[in-house]
């Protein structure tokens, strides 16, 4: 999986916001507003990323265990496929 050309991510006085670039602005219409560990998460999915990838990245980084970044990252992805950023 990986984010659709045509959006970036920018860090906007301390906070993470994704905003769509050229054409993408009249059929996005909005920005969306990502956490840190949201953000880590973007960086990677720039590249095409597998599962098992974002959840090696995400225990690598935080302290967190794997069924958790699992879980985790589940619903960030279901919330990139209902904002239709995923490729």
């Amino acid at each position: 999986m990986k984010i659709k050309d045509g959006f970036v991510l920018k860090a906007i006085a301390g906070s993470y916001m994704v905003v769509p670039l050229g054409s993408r602005v009249s059929e996005f219409g909005s920005i969306i507003k990502l956490s840190e560990t949201g953000a880590f998460l973007w960086d990677l999915l720039t590249q095409d990323r597998e599962k098992a990838e974002l959840v090696s990245a995400l225990t690598d980084e935080y302290d967190v265990d794997a069924v958790t970044a699992s879980a985790d990252i589940d619903k960030f992805i279901h919330k990139l496929e209902k904002a239709d950023l995923l490729a």
